[in-house]
């Protein structure tokens, strides 16, 4: 029983930092990453449909992304759909290959991306916890049904303690590689 609520308080609290690395790749650095065009979507016949599934996405060098859209018509959806985004990025478009500049960053810009990495870690440092609080519950509950002793209840805690730390200690080094990898110029 007890084994059975940590071994999904653990499944759990790896999708929260799986959702967090998601989140980190949308905050750009100063270098082309595909990564971070994903989330972005266009109408692809009539169903919303990622940038990726209707084109290649490659890095042409540092500073730049180059897309190439399967088919033409999608060149100027795309385009549309990347200006319409939250990034602060502005496509170029030459024939059917749209480019993408990355710029540079300024300080001012690093701490307001250091200032979201930082939230994103946070939110993820609280999906966490929230998952520890409801395993802990959890086996409250089996020791008010009288399923497990005070020594187990007790037991199953400090486990479920430990793959909380674990977690945390994981989202912490995350955000400082993340926090690394924006202050480099």
């Amino acid at each position: 029983m007890i084994n059975e609520i940590q071994q999904d308080a653990q499944a759990r609290m790896q999708k929260s930092v799986n959702a967090m690395i998601d989140a980190f790749k949308k905050v750009r650095t100063g270098r082309a990453n595909p990564a971070i065009l994903d989330g972005i979507t266009v109408d692809y016949y009539g169903s919303p449909t990622e940038i990726s599934q209707v084109a290649n996405i490659i890095v042409e060098d540092g500073r730049t992304l180059a897309i190439n859209p399967w088919e033409k018509p999608m060149v100027a959806v795309i385009e549309k759909a990347i200006m319409k985004s939250d990034l602060g990025i502005n496509p170029a478009t030459n024939g059917d290959i749209i480019r993408i500049p990355m710029p540079m960053l300024t300080e001012e810009t690093r701490k307001d991306f250091i200032k979201q990495a930082r939230a994103e870690a946070e939110k993820g440092r609280i999906s966490v916890r929230n998952i520890r609080r409801d395993a802990n519950g959890d086996i409250k509950d089996l020791l008010k049904e009288k399923e497990i002793s005070e020594d187990e209840e007790r037991q199953g805690e400090a486990e479920v303690q430990k793959i909380t730390d674990k977690f945390i200690k994981q989202v912490d080094e995350l955000l400082a590689e993340k926090e690394k990898d924006l202050m480099q110029v």
